[in-house]
């Protein structure tokens, strides 16, 4: 295929994507979330930060989106025999809203270290829980298991059309919402849903605009599969962002962000517990560690790029943190401004942020 032809075939697969975006029913179950100004963020940047605040939605997390817009699909020999899902917890709520609503028996595997909050949240919309294993990989593999046993419907939380156009109408709301200057989107990556969806619809509608994926050090499937130029499983993760905790990026996922993800980058855990309280400050709203990926993404690529007056878009993807995990993120944050010498209430943008350009993907297109 020559590059005209591997072009064409590639805007073929953008606009088939945008469609089903602009179809997609999730707004049955989901909200059209703010896209809200930082200004705090934004003085301590340089630049003007905009918060996309899926922490918002029903289940806390952008996931129902995905999440309905598959179960709503089923058909009624698929929606007889129940779903079957695994998660580390924000598409496991999602599944649960959905078939609740739907009235589809839903099983949800997930990992035995998954914070009981989000346990919770799934047991409380009426879907059933199995705890198996100690990370996702572990128990998407049970789950896939249980579905070919029972004859159940496998809902993937991230590989498949129909769950990426879902998270899809993310970008769209996005860029409906700016419809000025816009430099760049942060998205948080775990198994590639959300990015690939967001980078469908405004690569094909605003291609000048910038995707960017942030991921945490301990489980960069999709940086590791850009590198390599294929998909490859990571030999272990670090689930302490549990909502990203993917060893593996997804198959249709990692076909759209091959061509349309600009920048890949890695945060640490510690850079990442700074965002929770960063964003905090701004909004007095507390995310999830995965939740606080873009922000974090953010403040490291201002920091390497040295960029200034820019729009720069995050999004604040889940908020199911449990309480009692809010102390060792105080304590972290707390171990960094005596590790800086900081006297100011906000977080500078330390010297230790700076990525090495071998964290960082160039543009793929």
């Amino acid at each position: 295929m020559n590059t005209r032809q591997r072009h064409t075939a590639d805007q073929h697969l953008l606009e088939r994507y945008v469609k089903m975006i602009l179809a997609a029913p999730v707004y049955d179950l989901a909200v059209r979330t703010p896209l809200q100004a930082a200004p705090a963020l934004s003085a301590l940047l340089g630049n003007q930060i905009l918060l996309k605040r899926e922490d918002l939605q029903p289940t806390f997390s952008f996931k129902i989106r995905g999440a309905y817009n598959t179960l709503v699909q089923l058909d009624d020999a698929q929606r007889r025999r129940g779903v079957i899902t695994a998660s580390a917890g924000n598409h496991a709520q999602g599944v649960a809203l959905a078939a609740h609503e739907l009235g589809i028996k839903a099983t949800i595997v997930m990992p035995s270290t998954t914070p009981a909050l989000k346990v919770l949240g799934v047991r409380s919309r009426g879907a059933e829980t199995v705890l198996h294993g100690a990370s996702f990989p572990f128990a998407l593999a049970h789950a896939l298991q249980l579905a070919e046993q029972s004859g159940g419907t496998f809902v993937s939380p991230f590989d498949d059309p129909r769950v990426i156009a879902g998270q899809g109408t993310v970008g769209m709301e996005v860029l409906r919402q700016q419809q000025g200057a816009l430099d760049a989107i942060f998205v948080p990556v775990g198994g590639g849903g959300l990015i690939a969806g967001i980078a469908a619809y405004v690569k094909y509608l605003r291609p000048e605009v910038r995707i960017i994926g942030v991921e945490p050090e301990g489980s960069s499937c999709l940086l590791a599969a850009l590198q390599a130029g294929e998909r490859v499983v990571l030999p272990s993760v670090d689930t302490f962002a549990d909502g990203t905790a993917v060893a593996q990026i997804g198959a249709y996922g990692f076909e759209i962000c091959r061509r349309h993800v600009d920048e890949v980058i890695t945060v640490s855990n510690d850079e990442l517990c700074s965002a929770i309280k960063l964003i905090y400050d701004d909004t007095r709203s507390i995310t999830e560690p995965s939740g606080a990926l873009a922000v974090a993404g953010v403040r490291a690529y201002v920091a390497r790029s040295q960029a200034r007056r820019q729009t720069l878009v995050a999004i604040n993807s889940g908020a199911n943190i449990n309480f009692d995990s809010l102390r060792h993120v105080a304590e972290r944050v707390a171990a960094q401004v005596v590790g800086w010498g900081a006297s100011s209430h906000l977080i500078p943008v330390p010297q230790l942020l700076m990525r090495k350009e071998s964290n960082a993907v160039g543009s793929r297109e």
